[in-house]
């Protein structure tokens, strides 16, 4: 039997507010803070799959934002909202979470023209050019954003950056494995990205391998933002040894940013 708890007084002060112990509180800030950003990321996402029509195909993007766009078309489909869809991966996490939502799939081989393709960024800036590619799936991001008639971005307003590199975080470059090092300094010693740092990514105590087989140099500007992130999108692609960049220029039609104000909607002129 459970001892019963002592009783505890609590008293109301002049002004009528309880005084004596206080109750815990039930999550931290940060936790309300992380619940928050979810609840945008998933507004921004519903907000997207609206530009889905019954008999598209759809590139399905990877990261925690594009997971609930994909979550969305899923439950349509199910519900009969929408039929007819296929869907185009970006990631074998995408794959098993699309495949395990009853979603038919196909391979841009297969289906190498697509209608729309919804996907979040790390970055936003005032252009709509984004950064993207922190989740690993940069290449194959690219490839199929880049087959789409129309792709719509999806962020919250923590993406928002005056000018990329702004947040300080990773702009990743997918590079191939054979002489990393090499790759390594010759992204870092390039004059358009004067100034970053450059790390290999590591998953653990053994360099992250993409779903592509190879590795990812994480360029970091601490100092200020890239200058002109299309001359640096030349240049690093320009490097023996780099298979592709985060840097999507120019790719981004429609981007829906999730805000405590609302879901702010916008094309790019």
């Amino acid at each position: 039997m459970l001892a019963s708890l002592p009783s505890r007084t609590v008293k109301k002060s002049f002004a009528g507010a309880t005084t004596g112990p206080r109750r815990a509180r039930p999550l931290s800030v940060a936790v309300m803070a992380q619940k928050s950003q979810d609840e945008l990321k998933k507004e921004a996402a519903w907000k997207a799959v609206e530009y889905v029509k019954s008999g598209m195909v759809v590139g399905l993007g990877t990261g925690s934002t594009a997971a609930f766009a994909v979550d969305r078309i899923g439950e349509l489909l199910k519900s009969g909202e929408l039929t007819d869809i296929v869907g185009v991966p970006t990631s074998i996490r995408t794959y098993e979470q699309a495949k395990s939502l009853g979603i038919p799939l196909a391979t841009l081989d297969e289906q190498p023209k697509l209608d729309v393709a919804i996907d979040g960024a790390d970055e936003v800036d005032p252009n709509l050019d984004v950064v993207k590619g922190r989740g690993g799936a940069l290449l194959r991001e690219k490839m199929v954003e880049m087959a789409s008639d129309k792709f719509v971005c999806i962020v919250d307003d923590s993406k928002l950056v005056s000018g990329l590199g702004g947040s300080k975080l990773a702009m990743p470059v997918e590079i191939v494995q054979f002489c990393w090092k090499y790759s390594l300094n010759r992204l870092k010693s390039l004059p358009e990205v004067a100034g970053c740092d450059a790390k290999l990514r590591m998953e653990g105590d053994k360099p992250y391998v993409t779903d592509n087989g190879n590795y990812i140099v994480d360029l970091y500007f601490e100092n200020e933002p890239i200058k002109d992130p299309n001359a640096a999108a030349d240049a690093i692609l320009a490097c023996e040894g780099v298979v592709e960049h985060g840097l999507f220029m120019n790719m981004v039609n429609v981007c829906i940013i999730a805000g405590k104000e609302g879901v702010e909607v916008k094309e790019r002129s």
